[in-house]
């Protein structure tokens, strides 16, 4: 019908986006509850800036790391079985992490050994994830995909992070841990309703040579179109600061506002309300700009509406402030992720999108470290400041790129 009227068919006139997409959106409700209780669960135990952001560099470094080997993975095997095995994985993780809390015998140890299972098995699922999109709905229709599934993930951040607050205010992270694995569960199901998620022709395990030799290609397309090399470039030093504001985040709202549990949920709620209007906008106008003008304007307006974070006493106006820089962040990642499917090659998305991974997020581990020490021995409101700043002189520099400004396509 939509062909007849001229128009753009939406992703969703894919079923098997559809039956994808209300399996992750149900993972993704789980994701915003457990994103939430483990690092409060950390604070509260270590009261630590630096213990608390350990748990985000064992939820994201190992995923940057197996990346590379996950692209490999999702380029030869069958990604619907993959995605599957890495969410019963996954899953089994979160029934054991709220097991030991009600046996009273979960520890931080416990903690970083599960998060650094799941995110080996997240990123090789998200690997799939990045090549099953164009498989299911087109090369041309990858910004708009990418934008609702962000817009879920933002959606659930919006709705979790506050009922979650309350929830751990009485119940601690119980029912975030449980629920989390029963989305995983349910994800498996929507999986298994799919026909297919690629490739057409399925080779089996890579060998260690394969492997070796995927990701040489990986990397080798990467560095060798200037848009991804010096997008992901940019990326690298944003994640530095951005993961690093992110793992102090919830020392400095309470050190700095005296933020209750129940604050900082609320907190979050609000600054998804920003990300998915940013997702909103992104998946409306996904091809309308031309994407090195429109990641510009975006990264300008990200580091000014981050300023009254560190400006403010009021702890609203700071989260409206996140908020916003939300929209505009929220805005870069489906334009980036969208703009990379659309350049790699349709047989190496895997392979390409591990090797970006690890560039672009190797900025994580540093930062974490770095900000949770200055958060723990100087204070949280100066590693706050210095992300402001940041965001800032990184903004003038895209815009002074040539190969950021000038990319079309």
């Amino acid at each position: 019908m939509a062909a007849v009227a001229g128009l753009v068919p939406s992703v969703f006139s894919s079923r098997g986006f559809r039956q994808y997409f209300l399996g992750q959106s149900l993972s993704l409700l789980g994701d915003g509850l457990r994103t939430l209780a483990i690092p409060l669960f950390a604070y509260h135990l270590t009261h630590s800036a630096l213990s608390t952001g350990a748990s985000l560099i064992c939820e994201i470094g190992p995923f940057s790391l197996f990346g590379l080997v996950g692209g490999s993975l999702a380029d030869r095997l069958d990604r619907k079985r993959l995605m599957i095995s890495c969410d019963a994985v996954r899953c089994a993780v979160m029934t054991a992490f709220a097991i030991a809390y009600a046996l009273h015998i979960l520890t931080m140890p416990m903690i970083y050994a599960g998060l650094i299972i799941i995110s080996i098995s997240a990123a090789a699922f998200l690997s799939a994830q990045s090549s099953s999109i164009p498989y299911l709905v087109g090369k041309e229709r990858t910004t708009e995909a990418v934008a609702v599934l962000i817009g879920a993930e933002n959606f659930s951040n919006l709705v979790m992070p506050t009922l979650g607050g309350a929830l751990f205010a009485f119940f601690g992270p119980f029912p975030a841990l449980i629920f989390n694995a029963a989305t995983y569960l349910a994800s498996q199901l929507s999986l298994m309703r799919i026909p297919s998620l690629g490739p057409e022709a399925v080779h089996g395990l890579p060998s260690v040579r394969q492997v070796r030799n995927d990701i040489v290609l990986g990397f080798r397309t990467l560095l060798g179109d200037s848009g991804m090399r010096a997008q992901a470039s940019l990326a690298f030093f944003f994640n530095f600061f951005a993961f690093g504001a992110f793992a102090i985040l919830i020392p400095f709202l309470k050190r700095v506002f005296s933020a209750s549990d129940r604050d900082i949920g609320f907190f979050l709620g609000i600054a998804a309300v920003g990300a998915l209007l940013g997702t909103v906008f992104a998946t409306l106008n996904a091809r309308r700009w031309p994407f090195g003008r429109a990641l510009i304007i975006a990264y300008a307006i990200d580091a000014l509406t981050f300023l009254p974070v560190v400006i403010t006493h009021n702890l609203w106006v700071a989260a409206c402030a996140w908020a916003a820089a939300g929209a505009a962040g929220s805005f870069e990642v489906a334009q980036i992720i969208g703009f990379r499917l659309r350049v790699a090659p349709e047989e190496l998305v895997g392979r390409v999108m591990g090797a970006v991974r690890l560039v672009v997020l190797g900025g994580l581990l540093p930062g974490v470290l770095l900000f949770g020490w200055i958060a723990d021995h100087r204070s949280a409101h100066l590693a706050m400041t210095i992300t402001a700043i940041g965001y800032i002189a990184l903004a003038g520099v895209a815009a002074c790129t040539p190969a950021v400004r000038n990319e079309t396509r």
